[in-house]
C-alpha cells in the first residue's frame, strides 16, 4: 500500500552553476534533482547548525548542553564534535552545574 507524505513545496532561483552541480549530483547519485535539492538542504542545514553550535561554544556564549541542543545531536555527540575541533572555552560554576545535571539525566 502507498502512503502519501505531504511535504510543503519551496520555490528558489540558483545560479546557473549550482544547477549545473545538481545536475551532475543526480546523476551520480540516480536520482532525481528534487531528492538531491532534498539532501543537499538537510546536509547543508546540519551544517549550519553545527558551525553556529561550535562558534557560539567557543565564545563562551553557550553551554555544553545549549551547545549540543543548537547543534541537534546529543550530549555524547557534542561531546565528540567539541573533541575534533579542539573547543575550550571559559564556563562558568553555573554552566558545569547545568551540565552535569543533564548529563545525570542520560
Amino acid at each position: 500500500m502507498y502512503y502519501y507524505v505531504y511535504m510543503p513545496s519551496i520555490s528558489a532561483r540558483v545560479p546557473d552553476d549550482d544547477e549545473a552541480e545538481i545536475d551532475a549530483v543526480s546523476e551520480l547519485l540516480d536520482e532525481d534533482k528534487s531528492t538531491v535539492i532534498r539532501k543537499a538542504l538537510s546536509e547543508g542545514l546540519s551544517s549550519i547548525r553545527r558551525r553556529i553550535a561550535i562558534e557560539r561554544y567557543q565564545s563562551g556564549e553557550v553551554s555544553v548542553n545549549e551547545a549540543a541542543r543548537i547543534a541537534d545531536v546529543s550530549l555524547a555527540e557534542w561531546l565528540e564534535i567539541a573533541r575534533e575541533h579542539n573547543l575550550t572555552t571559559q564556563l562558568t560554576p553555573e554552566d558545569l552545574d547545568s551540565d552535569a545535571a543533564a548529563a545525570r539525566e542520560l
